[in-house]
């Protein structure tokens, strides 16, 4: 006889809460450490560093106008709970890096240890938003809906846009802020792709 699975448990509003809150910080630091060093990562966020590198122009807005696209198909796809936790993670994200430069400063940061234990906070960030039906947007988005309707893995999903967005990269930067940022695109994925496999976590 199999023992019985046990029930999922509901989270909160406070638990949602906490994990919005601490999980935007996660992600608005990594993002600012990637800054510091200047290296970028994938995803919408990656294309936010390019644009704001080749511009000037903040990276906290740049994150967050790249993201309001996706959530046309958040809204019709993932529900209007996930959509709204989402967007808030988004503006959450974008005010903190926005503030950031004002409350942390990196003088002496470097460059390699900025790529694995920034990777690490947004990883961490990501997870704890993904567990509570929340997302930082864009291809995070896109991975949450194919793990929910294909069955695939998110980690493995993010990874594999962070890898090609960092590549597509070198026609904007070296060569070698590119290797440090693949180091932070691995690290993020791995983090996601050992932590959040389909069927795993029972909290809803």
């Amino acid at each position: 006889m199999k023992p019985t699975e046990p029930e999922p448990l509901a989270h909160t509003w406070i638990d949602d809460g906490q994990a919005l809150v601490a999980g935007a910080l996660f992600v608005a630091l990594g993002m600012t450490m990637f800054s510091y060093a200047g290296l970028l990562t994938g995803g919408v966020a990656g294309l936010a560093f390019l644009l704001s590198y080749a511009t000037g122009i903040s990276l906290a807005l740049c994150f967050f106008l790249l993201n309001l696209p996706f959530f046309w198909l958040s809204w019709w796809h993932l529900g209007r709970e996930f959509t709204l936790k989402s967007f808030l993670a988004v503006a959450l994200v974008s005010a903190c890096t926005a503030l950031a430069p004002k409350l942390v400063r990196f003088e002496l940061l470097n460059p390699w240890l900025a790529a694995v234990l920034g990777g690490f906070l947004v990883g961490f960030g990501l997870l704890a938003l993904l567990r509570h039906r929340a997302s930082v947007g864009g291809i995070n988005i896109l991975a949450h809906w194919l793990q929910q309707t294909r069955g695939l893995s998110a980690g493995k999903i993010q990874m594999a846009f962070d890898v090609l967005i960092v590549i597509s990269a070198l026609f904007v930067v070296s060569p070698e802020r590119i290797l440090k940022s693949l180091v932070g695109a691995l690290a993020i994925g791995a983090i996601l792709t050992l932590n959040h496999k389909p069927g795993r976590y029972l909290g809803v």
